[in-house]
């Protein structure tokens, strides 16, 4: 077996060498395999030999499993691109350049063809073909190691989350991460509800669910831009998108449930069942508010909504259907245009085969649906029966909402103090003005005291009047709703009636009209005045058969 030897010329140039060193973890960033105990170690290494150190490359907490590490990619990319500032590169033992043993193979390979020579100091090899498979086997030893220290460490960590403990990385935005208990010299640690973070997780779904007392239930673009409109930001003072909105409110750990080990760390492929780890903490938002929004979010999907027609010459353009087919119904005219009906349109298009088909008068239909939603929906006890729900969910705000500005004023009253003392440390002199970092730390705990104020307002305000359906909002919602949608031109009417209902099902004997209590919900808190809106097609008012018939 043969070694790599200082030059034996003391003519020829020395070796240009660049080191790279890398770990894993802050525990070996404390051991024998710390940065500068592998500088030390490789500096020597090179001096014996007289080579010459052209460069170094670190990188620090990342696994060796992959070559996606930012200092490696740099070595590589300048190793290869022509001109090469050293001849090679030394490592501690082969495992800190790879632990995948193709991975190790093919830049060992990739760094030979551009002259360049991988060296370990601890598994110091030649290139003769006995070399080659020591150090293929060392690979292969490496890489099956860390997969079964892998495999131990998550063992234990799923053992911990079983106790309820959390595993570390960022909390999830509306929690904070707190000591839970000593165990040893480790400490073990918890989520907790952060209050002001859990204002905003509450406002987001209240945005989707309810919408902002004038809009109705909002989609996740609408969300993101209501609340950069408004001044809302990350945690780390970015602006909402629609990724991490999606992620926030799909995420079960919200209703109480978070889940450990969903998915693999690699591939981000989700996991069987049997392998996640169920930790439950403090619920921001109750369980069935959390089911009922991913109803919402899968009724939402367009490939579940089916689109349809929203112009037209006719009241019921896109919201008449046949109850055979599912298909719309068309204005179809009789002599010369004295007559016109509401056809189905499969019929007329594809014969009875298809369907067998209806025709109603134009006139009548319009009449029944506008009398009986004059009737029959838009009354105020009608509505309050219907809406019951929503005013339900208002008392059971107000019940909690004592505690959750308690805990907003103790935050705010937390920072106020912080910042105080930072302030009566510059008047006595303890602390300099000028540092720069004491100017940081206060303009810091201004934005905290800012943001714990304006969440605390936020919060005394979602319960003033104005911000509840109340009986008064009732008694005007059905009153302009029942002239806009009986009175008026077509298509002043027809968007009313688009607004507040989602599609008119024709049968032979009977009309069912449907719509959902979301849109009335909404309608209700702007008083009727707004016919924007496009319902989807979930069926909801007709909760018992003697509903809207």
């Amino acid at each position: 077996m043969t070694r790599h030897s200082a030059p034996s010329s003391t003519n020829a140039a020395p070796l240009r060498a660049a080191l790279y060193m890398r770990v894993s973890t802050g525990r070996q960033a404390e051991s024998d395999l710390s940065i500068p105990d592998q500088r030390r170690q490789m500096t020597a290494f090179c001096a014996t030999r007289g080579w010459e150190v052209a460069a170094e490359f670190v990188d620090a907490g990342l696994s060796g499993t992959d070559d996606n590490r930012p200092q490696l990619q740099r070595l590589l990319d300048i190793a290869t691109a022509g001109g090469s500032p050293f001849d090679a590169v030394v490592v501690h033992s082969f495992s800190r350049f790879a632990r995948d043993h193709f991975a190790l193979e093919y830049h060992v390979r990739r760094l030979r063809k551009h002259g360049i020579r991988l060296v370990s100091i601890a598994q110091d090899l030649g290139d003769d073909p006995m070399s080659v498979m020591v150090r293929q086997v060392f690979a292969l030893f490496d890489e099956y190691q860390s997969k079964e220290n892998a495999k131990h460490v998550l063992r234990a960590m799923q053992e911990n989350a079983r106790q309820g403990f959390w595993n570390g990385a960022a909390a999830p935005y509306g929690y904070a991460i707190v000591a839970a208990g000593q165990r040893g010299a480790k400490t073990k640690k918890k989520l907790a509800i952060d209050p002001v973070e859990a204002e905003t997780v509450r406002l987001i779904f209240r945005l989707f669910i309810e919408g902002d007392g004038t809009s109705g239930p909002m989609g996740v673009k609408a969300v993101a831009a209501w609340l950069n409109e408004h001044g809302h930001r990350t945690r780390r003072g970015a602006r909402w998108g629609i990724g991490p909105l999606h992620k926030l409110i799909t995420s079960t750990v919200y209703k109480g449930e978070y889940r450990f080990n969903q998915k693999a760390w690699k591939t981000k492929e989700q996991k069987p069942a049997d392998e996640q780890v169920a930790v439950p903490v403090d619920p921001i938002i109750d369980p069935a508010t959390f089911d009922r929004l991913q109803k919402m979010l899968k009724t939402r999907n367009p490939k579940v909504t089916p689109p349809r027609t929203v112009t037209g010459p006719i009241l019921l353009t896109g919201l008449a259907t046949c109850a055979s087919c599912g298909g719309g119904m068309t204005l179809r005219t009789g002599k010369s245009g004295r007559y016109r009906y509401y056809a189905c349109a499969t019929c007329a298009q594809k014969g009875k085969s298809a369907c067998k088909g209806r025709a109603i008068p134009m006139d009548r239909l319009d009449s029944i649906v506008t009398e009986r939603l004059a009737a029959d929906l838009l009354t105020p006890s009608r509505v309050h029966t219907l809406l019951e729900a929503l005013l339900e969910r208002q008392a059971a705000r107000k019940s909690d909402h004592a505690e959750r500005v308690a805990a907003l004023r103790t935050k705010l009253l937390e920072a106020e103090g912080r910042l105080s003392r930072l302030y009566q440390a510059i008047e006595t002199g303890i602390a300099d003005p000028a540092d720069p970092t004491l100017k940081d730390r206060i303009e810091m705990l201004r934005t905290e005291r800012d943001i714990a104020q304006a969440t605390l307002d936020r919060a005394l305000t979602e319960m003033r009047p104005e911000a509840r359906i109340t009986q008064e909002k009732i008694q005007a919602f059905t009153e302009t709703m029942r002239a806009n949608i009986c009175d008026g031109p077509v298509p002043f009417r027809r968007a009313y009636l688009r607004a507040m209902i989602d599609n008119v099902e024709v049968d032979d004997t009977e009309i069912r009209i449907h719509g959902r209590k979301t849109v009335l919900e909404r309608l209700v808190m702007g008083s009727g005045a707004t016919a924007a809106g496009v319902p989807s097609f979930v069926r909801k008012w007709r909760t018992r058969q003697d509903s809207n018939l």
